[in-house]
């Protein structure tokens, strides 16, 4: 932890869109909001020239604890957490930029003790999910009985495996349906496309990856958007649908306020203790 309490350490690992977006904000106003970048790591380290001090690149990730990070946010891919989230977190708060992570159950399991063990919280950014903290409060009161997320984006914002990928290159004419399931086993075909899927069913533990319903539908004719869609479902025929629209550029994994929701869940994040948080 830092010794400056008035102020907390905040290190970026990945140097992608967001991750640049995020280094750019803590640099830019940082200070005014108690924040201090301490550290950037990205898997291609030229990335980081010229754009990035030299004095805030890191050389190897396993070196992290030499810059005293009080939260640590990941930006880069799932298995950045599955490899060194139970360091980060045993160390400092963590929030999980990818939390497509979190389908593996070892390792979710394995983040939610450490928390629990060390203090830390483990964050998680709502990011497109409207509404998630109403559907966190209707799961911890016994009140949410389903909840499914649909995701509809433009072919070419898609980065998917197997079947998926080869259904998605089809989907040029006509508007598909690449997945409709349980959330579980569309995470690891999907990784960087369905965080805010992933998102809900850790807002909602009591549903979780198995009992929340996912649907991945490919539109060619969204060039300009993504549209997120969440129904919720409770006792005594209660239900609500939201349906976001979030401007993206033609081909872009994450949509342009998405960007901003980061920021914002980032402002949020101190002084929950050793669980899991949906900020």
């Amino acid at each position: 932890m830092s010794g400056d309490q008035s102020r907390r350490r905040v290190g970026i690992v990945g140097y992608g869109h967001l991750g640049q977006y995020l280094v750019q904000r803590l640099q830019d106003v940082g200070p005014r909001h108690g924040l201090e970048l301490t550290f950037v790591w990205n898997r291609d380290a030229d990335k980081l020239k010229g754009t990035v001090p030299a004095e805030l690149q890191l050389g190897k990730l396993t070196d992290f604890l030499e810059r005293c990070a009080d939260i640590i946010i990941e930006v880069a891919h799932p298995c950045i957490t599955q490899t060194h989230g139970e360091s980060f977190l045993k160390a400092a708060d963590f929030m999980v930029g990818s939390p497509t992570a979190l389908a593996n159950p070892e390792t979710e399991h394995k983040l939610r003790e450490v928390a629990r063990q060390s203090g830390h919280t483990l964050y998680i950014p709502s990011g497109a999910l409207w509404g998630g903290q109403d559907l966190q409060r209707m799961d911890e009161g016994g009140l949410l009985q389903a909840l499914t997320v649909t995701m509809v984006k433009h072919p070419n914002s898609f980065r998917l495996g197997g079947h998926l990928g080869e259904l998605a290159q089809g989907a040029w004419q006509k508007r598909t349906v690449l997945y409709d399931g349980p959330v579980r086993g569309l995470c690891p075909l999907a990784p960087n496309n369905v965080n805010t899927m992933a998102a809900a069913c850790l807002a909602a533990p009591s549903l979780g990856f198995d009992g929340v319903k996912g649907c991945l539908v490919a539109d060619p004719d969204l060039p300009d958007y993504h549209v997120v869609e969440v129904e919720a479902t409770g006792p005594g025929g209660f239900s609500v649908h939201t349906r976001r629209k979030n401007p993206a550029a033609c081909g872009a994994v994450t949509g342009a306020a998405t960007f901003a929701a980061f920021w914002s869940s980032l402002l949020v994040c101190q002084g929950h203790g050793g669980r899991v948080y949906l900020c």
